[in-house]
């Protein structure tokens, strides 16, 4: 069993950044990919970014690129989504996840085996 932990989500003009982080409990998080997810309200749960157990290989959505970057320390067993050019269609509620197959980055929710609680993104205009 793994519990995930987000944090750093909050209320922050359009142009701004901010970075959430993800804590994971285990001593085999290492071995995990980990994604980012978003959901907005009314709309379906969306891929925003993955990594890989090691770090070397990232995925991003297409409309996160070049402004979103995703990494991993694991020697403290946490995941970030750097956040930069927030706009308000970024608004949403944010999740991280694990899926137990370390070798690829899947885009589909289903795939991932554990889930935080979500943390709050709100970005005005």
């Amino acid at each position: 069993q793994v519990q995930l932990v987000e944090s750093g989500g909050r209320l922050v003009q359009a142009g701004g950044s901010l970075r959430l982080s993800c804590a994971a409990s285990g001593r085999t998080f290492s071995s995990y990919t980990m994604g980012w997810f978003r959901q907005a309200p009314g709309k379906e749960r969306e891929f925003v970014a993955g990594i890989n157990w090691s770090g070397v290989s990232t995925y991003s959505a297409d409309s996160v690129k070049g402004r979103f970057t995703i990494s991993r320390d694991n020697a403290k067993n946490t995941v970030y989504l750097q956040m930069n050019s927030l706009k308000p269609e970024d608004t949403a509620v944010y999740y991280c996840a694990v899926d137990r197959d370390r070798f690829r980055i899947p885009t589909m929710w289903n795939d991932y085996d554990y889930w935080g609680q979500g943390t709050q993104v709100t970005v005005s205009s």
